[in-house]
């Protein structure tokens, strides 16, 4: 119920902030290869080093169980929703804005925080994904699940961006694999509200599609941060109804559910 608490309770602030991050391998002093919220982690995962220190904050817990993550919300890369004089403005003719004069910083809401678990929790149910932020991404912005508003995700295909994102009017957020920071590889996506790192499409080292997964995209095994292997999630490698989407490929970022409830 604890963490069914925190994922409800997501804090959307309206302040934007650029403190570096703090991270180096992690340690644990538990046993509990499964997770428990008894686990207590002395430094923050090595995985967090890869996201973008202007963008996101990461914080250890006093007590070394928790994980509170902040960002500003605002990409790291181009995009056709920076305003047009924007160092990283892209012009993108196959894409419709959702609404003509909506761009990343140029409305309140964008900047986000949450806490997880320092050892994700996978010894109980799996809880679906819900709108709005289910994760962040090593950009900074946000990851949203395959829906939008009170249906398909394929009712806002042509308003998707290079990266799989956009923005109207609230967070700029990804809901297919971001090309920008993961295309068709093994790189580091983001950590999502269950403290669940996820990859892309490939696994390490093999560099090969992952074929355990479980309904979630996740399994164990090693990853370019922890080479002992751990749980985590990919990109599965499945196309979603391409041809209404403005760019060759649509593979959807996370559908669900979290597994480290």
């Amino acid at each position: 119920m604890k963490n069914l608490f925190k994922l409800l309770g997501l804090m959307i602030t309206v302040f934007s902030m650029s403190i570096a991050c703090s991270s180096d391998d992690s340690a644990t002093s538990s046993d509990d290869v499964d997770g428990s919220d008894d686990d207590v982690v002395t430094e923050l995962h090595a995985a967090f080093d890869e996201f973008d220190s202007d963008a996101v904050t990461v914080m250890l817990s006093d007590n070394g169980t928790e994980i509170y993550i902040e960002t500003t919300g605002f990409p790291n890369h181009t995009s056709i929703y920076w305003e047009p004089d924007h160092a990283l403005f892209i012009e993108e003719p196959t894409v419709t804005k959702t609404t003509p004069d909506t761009y990343i910083g140029g409305g309140t809401g964008e900047a986000s925080s949450f806490t997880v678990d320092a050892t994700p929790d996978l010894t109980g149910s799996t809880v679906a994904t819900q709108l709005n932020t289910i994760g962040i991404a090593v950009s900074g912005a946000a990851i949203f699940n395959d829906q939008e508003g009170a249906g398909d995700l394929d009712q806002a295909a042509g308003s998707l961006d290079y990266n799989g994102a956009h923005k109207g009017p609230g967070v700029y957020h990804y809901h297919l694999e971001p090309r920008s920071i993961s295309n068709d590889d093994d790189n580091l996506v983001g950590i999502l509200l269950d403290g669940v790192f996820l990859y892309g499409r490939r696994d390490y080292p093999s560099n090969d599609y992952p074929t355990d997964l479980d309904a979630s995209g996740g399994h164990f095994g090693p990853t370019p941060h922890n080479p002992d292997g751990e749980y985590h999630y990919h990109i599965i490698n499945e196309e979603y109804n391409a041809p209404l989407y403005g760019y060759d490929e649509a593979i959807v970022l996370f559908a669900g559910p979290f597994q480290g409830y």
